[in-house]
């Protein structure tokens, strides 16, 4: 039998040989793991049930939903024309208001983490 060969990933450039910006604003994997992570622990707890993603030539958004048929309850947005100035992160909550901003995923999530209750 072969050996199985690795599917090689084709990634799209930060620019392309012209210098434009790249067609969409995406989540990379490690953004993603995060993001699904914390995702994960909170459908486990009953908070969240469903999300949706959208990458546009602006932002990437990560929609998360109580309830299918809802307004998203959080957007998780990543915006790179904002990074240099406020942090390319942010959580928006359902009325609109940024509940936090940041250049680092990992602090602007924090926000949306439960704390531990005692028992």
């Amino acid at each position: 039998m072969g050996e199985i060969e690795p599917i090689s990933v084709m990634r799209m450039p930060a620019t392309s040989a012209a210098g434009a910006p790249p067609a969409r604003v995406t989540f990379d994997r490690r953004e993603l793991d995060r993001i699904l992570d914390l995702y994960g622990r909170m459908v486990a707890l009953g908070e969240w049930r469903d999300y949706a993603i959208d990458f546009t030539r602006d932002r990437a958004v990560f929609a998360i939903f109580k309830r299918a048929m809802d307004t998203p309850l959080f957007r998780i947005e990543k915006d790179p024309r904002l990074a240099r100035r406020q942090g390319a992160y942010s959580v928006v909550s359902q009325t609109g208001l940024v509940l936090k901003r940041g250049r680092e995923l990992p602090q602007v999530l924090a926000v949306l983490e439960k704390p531990l209750r005692s028992v």
